[in-house]
């Protein structure tokens, strides 16, 4: 999974919004997620990296400044310490992982709706959603509360649309 994960922060890597950013939301990815450690490690130093932390039924964001400046937080995850970030105007790129995505940009979460209650908070930012190949499926449950990704990128290159890459919503 590790190589497929590298594959597709190459990908990442290579879009103009990603050149562009200065500050991304990222996560501390679990065991069947995209794996970010290692991009998180090789960019923070040039970029501002934030993840999010859980506090009750919400997120809040944090900036990373190290791994040995995390602590186990909810759901076993690896979350900053610190003072929490709230110029969410200045998230230019915020890669969410699911557990499946569609072509239409609609994102499968894990069911409490942390994602979809934060990101309508990010007005500017370039919503990507990141997968292994089986997890781009033809359709998933959407409600209108749901927040779409911008892009969706996997390593199966044949599921993507090029269009698609092009939304609006990237649009700088």
């Amino acid at each position: 999974m590790r190589t497929i994960s590298a594959k597709i922060w190459e990908q990442i890597e290579r879009l103009p919004e990603f050149e562009q950013a200065s500050t991304l939301l990222l996560y501390h990815s679990l065991k069947d997620e995209v794996y970010t450690h290692d991009f998180i490690e090789k960019w923070y130093k040039s970029k501002c990296i934030v993840l999010p932390v859980v506090v009750g039924d919400e997120l809040e964001l944090r900036c990373y400044t190290g791994a040995e400046k995390l602590a186990t937080g909810a759901y076993g995850i690896s979350e900053p310490e610190g003072e929490p970030f709230t110029d969410y105007e200045h998230i230019d790129l915020a890669v969410i992982p699911g557990v499946a995505f569609d072509l239409n940009g609609n994102r499968l979460g894990r069911g409490k709706g942390y994602y979809d209650r934060f990101l309508p908070l990010l007005p500017h930012a370039c919503k990507i959603g990141v997968c292994f190949p089986f997890q781009l499926v033809d359709s998933v449950p959407a409600e209108p509360f749901d927040i779409r990704m911008d892009i969706i990128i996997t390593t199966d290159e044949n599921k993507l649309s090029h269009s698609y890459h092009s939304l609006p919503a990237c649009d700088r």
